[in-house]
């Protein structure tokens, strides 16, 4: 750990990053162009999944596939017909595809036609749990999410676990979004039982820089032991509330202060 205070340098950072006019420019801003929980849902998992590359990329293509939807995410998803579904084809950001796209919105379909939350599909068998494991949730939601039979292959890539090693960066940026609560504006806190303790930091570039320069990461590889320790490293600094120290290493970083 640095030799300085720390926590207090990084409670300051948090403040300054955690405000609405980080929204404009990050993928976050997605769902926060809708108000019903479902929409919020699906286009915040679409917005994490396909966040990587450039974020004005990102947020025009996650805007590109609301129009796919005709606008609506969620009356699409639960009353699309077939026909409904040539709207999705040659949609491409990198490496995602149409092929994909089209496996998505039938596991988000088969989810909504038995929940009303996509917070279930990262609760598979730990429902009665006091404390939710993330790692199980994120290994049970790819097992669950490949449920599906004649599953393209290809999109296996797409969704990340631990069982793989992956530091599943998106998905947890994902959950960030959707569990952390506060007066802020940014993150949603719609999903009440998995508890902003239990969320796993994600680490991408810019945090992992900055947090190894701040010791808070000694691991050589990024991989889910290095997002594990960056977070109980940050636990250490707020028990309650790790996770929210994404906001002062991601704003750190893309800043360049360190």
């Amino acid at each position: 750990m640095a030799d300085f205070d720390i926590k207090g340098f990084l409670d300051a950072k948090v403040e300054q990053f955690n405000q609405p006019t980080f929204i404009e420019n990050d993928p976050i801003v997605i769902p926060h162009r809708f108000t019903k929980r479902q929409d919020i849902e699906i286009m915040g998992f679409f917005a994490a999944i396909l966040a990587w590359g450039q974020r004005k990329t990102i947020i025009n293509k996650c805007m590109e596939l609301i129009e796919r939807f005709g606008g609506e995410p969620y009356d699409f998803i639960r009353n699309h017909q077939e026909r409904d579904l040539q709207h999705l084809l040659g949609f491409k950001h990198r490496t995602f595809n149409d092929t994909d796209l089209l496996y998505f919105v039938a596991f988000l379909r088969f989810h909504y036609e038995r929940f009303d939350s996509l917070e279930d599909a990262f609760l598979i068998e730990q429902e009665e749990v006091e404390t939710i494991s993330i790692e199980r949730s994120l290994d049970e939601f790819k097992a669950y999410f490949f449920s599906l039979q004649d599953y393209p292959i290809r999109t296996r890539k797409h969704i990340s676990s631990p069982r793989q090693k992956s530091s599943c960066k998106r998905l947890n940026m994902f959950l960030r979004w959707m569990v952390r609560q506060d007066d802020k504006g940014v993150d949603f806190g719609l999903w009440k039982r998995i508890r902003p303790a239990d969320l796993i930091c994600p680490c991408d570039v810019h945090v992992e820089r900055v947090a190894r320069r701040f010791g808070l990461i000694t691991a050589d590889k990024v991989n889910w032991k290095t997002a594990v320790e960056l977070t109980e490293n940050l636990r250490r600094l707020d028990p309650n509330d790790p996770v929210k120290y994404d906001f002062a290493l991601f704003g750190i970083g893309v800043e360049r202060e360190v």
